[in-house]
């Protein structure tokens, strides 16, 4: 039995779809079934969240694998970016080492470091010590930007080009090596079909190419048909714009200034794709993805 984590987003409908496909015994732990679509009636349903460690308990009975995916990049009042998710990985921890789970595997984003300016970042990283630290074998899957067509990133990229204008916080230099969501997922499965590598194994899962921000973002212009130039909005205005947004717009902001902070973090990896090419997936690069 293999417990999975969000599995309504966007990594996690993709594994889901290829671990049903395999015929894999699937629990997942959500709030809302319904958003598991079709696969709700070919999965087992734990209800629960990041927010409620009880329901733990439950989802971990008679599983061997936990694939943890879920985070949250913005505050879920009345928890935080820190606590769903630090805490919720150290609880689930514990509940995992209770029920005698015997692989742990969590996905978290490269240059993740306990120092880092983004909050979601700084939390990735203190969640990596801690299952380093459990006594489960683990798996660690860092990765850099990951995306798919219409994915909510890309949608916002191109509901902001309808303006004149598209103003990006900070520089836009911040580099990354983007990888495909089906390739992300690819990747996952194979290595679910493998061994446990070691007690600390870790994965850098990157797309072919390294890009900036901007980069990104003119691929994305590119791939709907519109040309707009990019304006680069001062980080100290930035934030004090994406805050007073925050505050009137509350859980309806398009985007806040942690999820902003993201794009002015490097996330890349010094073996590029070779870890993903070693699990048997050869990422496609972005531009073929997205066209245009």
């Amino acid at each position: 039995m293999l417990l999975l984590t969000g599995a309504t987003g966007s990594v996690g409908s993709a594994l889901l779809r290829r671990l049903v496909a395999n015929g894999r015994t699937v629990r997942c732990l959500v709030r809302d079934p319904r958003r598991l679509g079709p696969h709700r009636v070919r999965v087992q349903i734990a209800l629960g969240d990041l927010g409620d460690p009880r329901s733990f308990r439950n989802a971990m009975r008679g599983v061997d694998t936990v694939v943890h995916l879920a985070t949250a990049t913005r505050d879920q009042p009345p928890a935080s970016i820190e606590e769903l998710t630090v805490m919720s990985t150290w609880q689930m921890l514990q509940a995992a080492q209770r029920a005698g789970v015997g692989r742990f595997v969590l996905l978290c984003g490269l240059g993740a470091r306990a120092d880092h300016s983004a909050r979601l970042l700084r939390a990735q990283a203190i969640a990596e010590q801690v299952v380093r630290e459990a006594e489960i074998p683990s798996t660690v899957i860092a990765t850099s930007l990951v995306y798919a067509p219409g994915d909510r990133w890309l949608s916002l990229i191109e509901r902001l080009s309808l303006l004149p204008v598209l103003l990006v916080p900070g520089s836009g230099r911040a580099r990354c090596q983007p990888i495909w969501v089906e390739d992300l997922a690819d990747c996952i499965v194979s290595l679910l079909g493998r061994p446990q590598g070691g007690p600390d194994e870790r994965y850098e899962l990157v797309g072919p190419q390294t890009a900036s921000y901007d980069e990104v973002i003119r691929a994305v212009l590119r791939s709907v048909g519109r040309e707009r130039p990019l304006l680069h909005v001062p980080v100290p205005l930035a934030s004090r714009a994406l805050r007073l947004i925050e505050r009137i717009r509350d859980e309806d902001a398009p985007v806040t200034w942690d999820e902003a902070q993201l794009l002015r973090a490097d996330s890349t990896s010094a073996r590029g794709p070779a870890d993903s090419e070693a699990l048997g997936v050869k990422p496609l690069p972005m531009s073929v993805v997205l066209g245009g």
